[in-house]
């Protein structure tokens, strides 16, 4: 250890001394030595958070011996952290403002416990100062930066300033007090569109709009502010240049109180939808070493610039062009995805957290910390991309997911039969990979989404999966427009239905109804019935049964079969075409149906959920309609020109009234639901006869917002 880590470390370290005899002298010798002093760890602490994060907390602490107290709200109940927890208190109904961010209610039960400190995980409280400072007067160590660190860096303006000083690089902009919309507008101007309004005190894409023109820039400045009012009660914001192709860089930094600081290398997180992030990988690709350490020295300057104390992420956006990176933010907390570090560093960032918190050194210095592969981070999201990406909610039905091992871990806080609620952000799980390089890395994220498997919402697990088989993504040619680059890749046209598919579908109900029919012929004692032991069996005659599926328009009526010998004929037929598949074997095991069709052996995971029949097979997701009967339809059919709420949620603005004549596109209502806002717009041009609910008013999904008088479609 070096004389200024000596002295960096003093009140860390302790002196050590004794005697031994040397073995060639053979006189007694006194010996010297300096140790690092390690403090106690907490025995309690309280995890003011839900979800994975807080359960990911809570497996760290386990493992080193900590007892863990989790909080609840009503619609938490039951989830996975507060089984997880040694003890658990409810704080309140659903609404996180009625919960995980009544400051007083969580302090109290932390006194209430006997908590020594608090974990705040992501979101909610964790870049809350004041909530820092609450904790500091009440004696409870807050397991975080200090709250001078998260005043100056929380707020975009300052932080700008502050970086200007340490001579960390920042983007060309407005971060001054002066909010007039004028005023904005003139600044936007002098930078030049397209621009970036962002929420001084925002975070996780919420209060940030892309202008392209001055046209646009008043109402993206008044949603901009509506999102960031509600989200973190300050409507100010800052005006950007807004880069065309950015790549967005992050480093992960960490900080102890004897002056250590260092950077455990860069994350890329460029590849988003909806400013939020979806696929994120460690190290990011394409870079130089002599890159990568300045990007971390820059990071470690901010740092060290605002006397920073713990985990924090330092975020660049770099240019694709030149490769010149500009500070954006310091997110002052622990990331979502903090793993992919973790996994290329071999460390435990929670528990450095809880060393540093505790007091002691941190446990690397740089010239200790080396990164080892590549690694990914998939987040599953319940939203439908095929639909803007629009969040979706309800239970977990069926989730199967890919087998943790050395190089994969799933970091979730949601088993099958919870439930996604409105009130939080819809993310289900992370999906983490680790590699040798990023080839690898990429191959195995790959597999394992394919093993993964949700019924019960929609989630984005197939987008990411032709995400990653991408081309471009695969050559590592990130950008955060990436999605939009590619949108036509991204959102091909469904390739023809395979019969095989289909037919192992079929095969899977008929199997099962066969299963149910012996096991009521056994409960009635009818075990020897020639027709319990073989439920096909017909006399004089093949056995058939049919069925009947739609995927979207499209009608496919299915023949199964029953041989004597055991095996089925299954005839498929769609409108262009008819397959026969001859002598099929089939079987149900516990991972699902395995069949061989013509002579090749499929293994496919087959779920009935209501009128749909989702297929987990080899190519994929595949979802298809069991057509209902007609007079459970009749009276049913869509006005044309209706809008329909997608989701649970509540009226935030509405934008038009009975009367108004209205275009094709035209916004008609905003609804906030899961945190963000949500436009809904005009399916047709046409005039508005009702507006059925008001700002304000929460509404259930699928129902109706809009009716019109007349509608036609625009030309």
């Amino acid at each position: 250890m070096s004389s200024f880590m000596l002295s960096a470390n003093r009140a860390a370290l302790r002196m050590r001394w004794g005697t031994t005899l040397n073995q060639v002298s053979m006189k007694p010798m006194r010996w010297y030595t300096t140790e690092i002093e390690r403090k106690p760890l907490f025995d309690k602490i309280l995890i003011a958070n839900r979800g994975e994060i807080a359960c990911r907390i809570m497996r760290t602490a386990k493992k080193l011996g900590i007892k863990t107290v989790a909080v609840f709200s009503d619609a938490d109940r039951n989830a996975l952290h507060v089984k997880m927890a040694d003890e658990a208190y409810n704080i309140g109904p659903a609404p996180s403002a009625e919960s995980y961010l009544k400051a007083d209610k969580i302090i109290e039960i932390a006194r209430k416990s006997g908590a020594q400190a608090i974990h705040p995980g992501y979101g909610f409280l964790s870049e809350n100062a004041g909530f820092a400072d609450r904790l500091a007067k009440e004696n409870i160590t807050f397991i975080g930066p200090p709250a001078s660190a998260m005043t100056s860096m929380g707020s975009k303006s300052e932080s700008k300033f502050i970086m200007q000083a340490a001579k960390v690089p920042v983007v060309p902009g407005y971060h001054g007090e002066n909010q007039d919309d004028a005023f904005l507008k003139a600044e936007a101007a002098k930078i030049g569109y397209p621009v970036l309004i962002k929420a001084v005190k925002g975070g996780g894409g919420k209060g940030m709009r892309i202008v392209d023109t001055p046209e646009d820039f008043q109402s993206m400045l008044e949603s901009s502010r509506r999102e960031a009012m509600k989200s973190f009660s300050d409507d100010k914001v800052l005006v950007e240049k807004y880069l065309v192709t950015p790549r967005h860089v992050e480093v992960q930094v960490f900080a102890d109180t004897l002056g250590n600081a260092v950077y455990l290398f860069e994350r890329d997180c460029s590849v988003q939808r909806r400013h939020q992030k979806i696929l994120e990988e460690a190290p990011a690709p394409g870079l130089s070493e002599e890159l990568r350490r300045e990007l971390g020295e820059k990071a470690v300057a901010a740092a060290k610039a605002v006397n920073y104390v713990g985990a924090g992420t330092v975020e660049f956006i770099m240019d694709n062009t030149d490769q010149k990176f500009y500070f954006m933010e310091m997110n002052t907390r622990l990331q979502v995805e903090h793993p992919i570090t973790e996994m290329i560093t071999h460390t435990d960032l929670v528990q450095w957290q809880l060393e540093v918190a505790a007091g002691n050194r941190l446990p690397q210095l740089q010239e200790e910390l080396k990164k080892d592969g590549w690694a990914f981070e998939a987040r599953i999201y319940a939203e439908n991309p095929n639909n803007n990406f629009l969040p979706d909610v309800g239970p977990l039905i069926h989730v199967q997911t890919p087998e943790a091992s050395d190089s994969v871990r799933l970091e979730t806080g949601f088993v099958q039969g919870d439930e996604i609620s409105v009130h939080y952000d819809p993310m289900i799980a992370k999906l983490v990979v680790h590699g040798e390089n990023r080839t690898a890395a990429l191959r195995i994220l790959r597999k394992a989404l394919s093993e993964y498997e949700v019924v019960g919402l929609n989630t984005n697990i197939e987008f990411l999966k032709t995400l990653a088989s991408h081309p471009a993504f695969i050559a590592g040619e990130v950008e955060t427009g990436f999605i939009g680059k590619y949108e036509a890749d991204m959102f091909k046209p469904a390739p023809p239905l395979d019969p095989a598919t289909v037919a192992q579908a079929s095969l899977s109900m008929v199997l099962r109804d066969l299963e149910a029919s012996k096991q009521a012929a056994l409960e009635a004692a009818d075990a020897t019935s020639p027709f319990t032991l073989s439920p096909g069996l017909r006399l004089n005659e093949t056995s058939e049964q049919k069925l009947a599926f739609k995927l979207e328009d499209q009608d496919v009526q299915v023949g199964v079969e029953f041989n004597k010998d055991g095996t089925y004929n299954v005839r498929v037929q769609t409108p262009n075409k008819t397959t026969v598949f001859n002598k099929v074997i089939a079987k149900l095991t516990k991972e699902g149906v395995l069949a061989e069709i013509e002579n090749r052996l499929y293994k496919s995971n087959v779920i009935q959920e209501g009128d749909q029949v989702i297929v987990f097979a080899e190519e994929g997701k595949v979802t298809l309609d069991v057509p209902q009967p007609k007079f459970l339809t009749m009276g049913k059919e869509e006005k044309a020109g209706s809008v329909r709420t997608p989701m649970p949620c509540k009226i935030s603005q509405v934008m038009c009234k009975p009367g108004d004549v209205v275009v094709k596109g035209q916004a008609l209502v905003i609804l906030e639901a899961m945190k963000m806002e949500h436009i809904i717009k005009s399916p047709v041009s046409g005039v508005i006869s009702d507006v059925f609910f008001n700002v304000g008013e929460m509404v259930a999904e699928n129902k109706n917002l809009i009716a019109f008088e007349e509608a036609e479609e625009a030309k």
